[in-house]
């Protein structure tokens, strides 16, 4: 099999094409990694013209391997998945493995006004977390709520959702960030499973990748999600 390829948008910015690219690196996935950087001609309408002669839904990240175009963040964790060692990046059990799904499923299509406040921005540090709205602040009761309930069932087997590392800490790793980004005032579990994802050494990789990026987003620092 030819080496995969991995497009994905800016580090800094890019929430979510960091998701696929920790369950690759996680599940010992060798690929080649091509950055787009994201802004100008078509940003936000899905028409920049370099990510439409690679993505059929003209965004990022796109995975292409095995002679087919996978281009959504999930559909690249579970492609992952089934190319990596048994257990890498889904637990065996099944029960536990459907609680993680779900997990990762409400992170896809859930959590609008955390997308919407919180945007992902790996190089802003702010003093003091906003003033936001009701909405936003029921994002994130909703969201320790999750992790409390995951790690409380699973926590004796390892400091990750399920115990062991996998896609549904992939799928969450982007809001760790964002929690630190706007000094979030979380509580003591949550900040503790931050911890474990900052300590993780592919995690590790991407945030240096994010801080030597020299590209720059106009309007990013609040649109971009």
């Amino acid at each position: 099999m030819a080496t995969p390829i991995l497009f994905i948008g800016n580090k800094n910015y890019s929430s979510w094409s960091m998701r696929p690219w920790l369950a690759l690196k996680w599940g010992g996935i060798a690929f080649e990694e091509r950055v787009i950087p994201l802004g100008g001609e078509g940003y936000r309408q899905a028409k920049i013209p370099e990510i439409v002669a690679i993505s059929p839904s003209g965004r990022v990240p796109t995975l292409h391997a095995d002679g087919i175009v996978v281009h959504d963040s999930l559909a690249i964790c579970e492609w992952a998945h089934e190319h990596a060692p048994a257990g890498a990046l889904w637990p065996q059990d099944a029960n536990r493995r459907a609680l993680g799904r779900s997990a990762a499923a409400e992170m896809h299509s859930g959590f609008p006004a955390l997308r919407r406040d919180l945007s992902m921005n790996v190089k802003r540090k702010m003093d003091a977390a906003p003033n936001w709205p009701d909405d936003t602040h029921a994002d994130l009761t909703r969201l320790f709520v999750l992790w409390s309930d995951l790690r409380g069932r699973f926590g004796a087997d390892g400091p990750f959702l399920l115990g062991a590392r996998s896609i549904a800490d992939a799928m969450f790793a982007p809001v760790v960030t964002r929690l630190r980004t706007y000094a979030v005032d979380a509580p003591a579990d949550a900040r503790a499973y931050c911890a474990t994802l900052f300590a993780d050494a592919a995690f590790q990789e991407w945030e240096r990748g994010a801080l030597a990026e020299h590209w720059t987003i106009p309007q990013a620092d609040e649109l971009y999600r």
